[in-house]
């Protein structure tokens, strides 16, 4: 014989506790989509690589500019000629050879 108070109720089987079903604690787990500013992000980086064309041409013009007044013959730049490759794009300066 078992002596002394029972501390808790037998439960039937079967039986759900029912007020702590779907309460959670806390933050939900799993990770979270955040959508990016992809407008913003595009806007930036075409400013910015505008900016270093013009920056690389303006170089370009003072280096011709200053290398042709050195010279006591005219300088000429040549840009290398775009050729075709298999899948039909443009690649610049790259030979048959």
């Amino acid at each position: 014989m078992a002596q002394g108070s029972q501390k808790f109720k037998a439960q039937r089987p079967g039986a759900s506790k029912k007020h702590q079903q779907n309460k959670q604690k806390g933050p939900k787990k799993g990770g979270r989509i955040i959508a990016p500013k992809k407008a913003q992000v595009v806007q930036q980086h075409k400013l910015k690589k505008g900016l270093e064309v013009a920056i690389r041409k303006r170089i370009e013009q003072e280096v011709t500019q200053r290398a042709s007044s050195s010279l006591h013959k005219p300088l000429a730049v040549i840009k290398m000629p775009q050729t075709k490759d298999s899948k039909g794009s443009m690649q610049p300066g790259t030979s048959s050879k």
